[in-house]
């Protein structure tokens, strides 16, 4: 079988297209990058949806941390206390058997088990956790000068928050936030290694890559297979942050722009 061949079978298995059984043996290099590159759509999936969901409920916490009104601050504090304090693995876990205890009970639910909505809603709230932490610390760090200035110009409530506040807090927090969205692509790779089932095969690039080296008892072609696929990732998410982040501050002189440098880091 051709590369090219072997690409139009498995390329889009992940999603339920192209050949139904994985292969058994004699285990080609193209087989590896082709099903571990199509694992990586479901990556991708939970990451950007994740991220896209989270964002906005990230806001809310953010504001309802910085409120000084106690039953709009401590649900959000221990939110965020709740889903930052606790490992992203073990959420995974209880969620999946909270699902499915109400599965049995309401059959409404059954989509709820699956990794396309119960692992997204988990992902949705941790990112929202971590990303509402971030939000708060940027609230906190707008200068006052800012805020007295919109007062000084007649804005006030919806108005000065979109304004000035909203922009600001964004402008401060991206760097911060694009580490998030790195760490949270890479923490989709827990999905379904943690209890949510793989259905009929189909899990994401972690799942593939486990396969591959369990059938061949060598790990040293797929993992690195699997990290050679979120680098690009990574990069990629680097660099549409980065333009992103150029819009925020194009507005402000060369010299006091936020620049988002990538840095290897050695240890953590």
């Amino acid at each position: 079988m051709s590369c090219l061949q072997t690409i139009q079978d498995y390329g889009l298995r992940s999603v339920g297209l192209g050949e139904r059984l994985l292969p058994k043996s004699d285990f080609t290099l193209c087989e590896q990058f082709t099903l571990i590159g199509s694992g990586m759509i479901w990556n991708v999936y939970f990451g950007i949806m994740a991220l896209a969901t989270g964002f906005f409920l990230a806001t809310a916490l953010a504001l309802g941390k910085a409120s000084p009104n106690k039953w709009l601050r401590k649900p959000s504090e221990w939110f965020i206390f709740l889903f930052r304090g606790s490992p992203l693995f073990i959420q995974f876990f209880f969620a999946y058997f909270f699902f499915l205890s109400l599965k049995k009970s309401y059959p409404m639910f059954d989509a709820f088990t699956s990794a396309w909505l119960g692992a997204l809603i988990v992902l949705f709230l941790n990112t929202a956790a971590y990303t509402g932490e971030i939000f708060y610390g940027a609230l906190r760090s707008i200068p006052k000068g800012d805020i007295e200035a919109a007062d000084a110009y007649g804005m006030s409530g919806w108005s000065r928050f979109r304004r000035v506040i909203w922009p600001t807090m964004l402008r401060l927090a991206w760097p911060a936030y694009t580490n998030e969205a790195i760490f949270l692509f890479h923490a989709t790779t827990l999905v379904f290694f943690s209890a949510f089932p793989a259905w009929q095969q189909r899990g994401d690039a972690l799942y593939y890559a486990s396969y591959f080296a369990d059938k061949t008892f060598n790990p040293f072609v797929p993992y690195p297979i699997l990290a050679f696929y979120f680098i690009l990732l990574t990069l990629v998410i680097v660099w549409g942050f980065g333009q992103f982040n150029k819009r925020l501050n194009k507005h402000l002189p060369a010299t006091k722009q936020i620049k988002m440098k990538f840095r290897l880091n050695l240890a953590r």
